[in-house]
């Protein structure tokens, strides 16, 4: 079971508003203070873009085009995938590993990105937060992904770059790894012969 933000595709919101804000202070106090990790989140959570877009533009009207570009072009927040994971899913698929996915991501987001990345066609299933309106490290999350992907925790290996969403997992019987590069998980994956 992987996360997909920092674990299968890189995240930064960066990667987007470099190429909207010249001047660097600036930038590094937009990214602070307007769209921010922490207010994305709502979006995880299953807020609505329009919503999210239309409160922060009236908190921050200076930034209204800035906020809108957010919504609209948030793939551009996601680069690519982290190094050595593509393979390393088509390696677990091919040796006949089940491969699904548990991820804080929002619905809108998400809609706008799958269509880029065809690797997510050979994962059985797919839990996304905001689809479901809840997020990790919320128990309930992996509640509903264990009776969706019809799996025991103790069936289970769960891949995460936080460490608070591992412990979630773990306290719900889930094995836990956490994430740092490909080689690492590699590594564990062949001590646990699935590789």
């Amino acid at each position: 079971m992987f996360d997909i933000g920092n674990v299968l595709y890189r995240w930064d919101l960066r990667c987007l508003f470099v190429k909207l804000i010249d001047d660097p202070e600036e930038l590094e106090w937009f990214l602070a203070n307007v769209v921010t990790p922490e207010w994305h989140f709502q979006h995880d959570a299953g807020r609505p873009f329009a919503d999210m877009v239309a409160e922060r533009s009236r908190e921050f009207p200076e930034y209204t085009d800035h906020i809108i570009a957010y919504s609209r072009r948030f793939p551009e927040t996601i680069p690519g995938p982290v190094e050595g994971m593509v393979d390393l899913v088509h390696a677990l698929v091919d040796r006949g590993v089940p491969i699904y996915a548990i991820s804080n991501f929002g619905a809108q987001s998400w809609a706008q990105f799958r269509p880029s990345a065809p690797i997510f066609e050979i994962f059985s299933d797919i839990v996304i937060s905001g689809e479901e309106k809840l997020v990790k490290p919320d128990s309930a999350i992996f509640e509903l992904a264990l009776k969706r992907f019809s799996r025991r925790a103790d069936q289970c290996l769960f891949v995460d770059d936080r460490l608070d969403n591992i412990a979630a997992g773990q306290a719900m019987g889930l094995a836990g790894h956490h994430f740092r590069d490909a080689t690492q998980l590699e590594s564990e994956l062949r001590a646990l012969r699935l590789l």
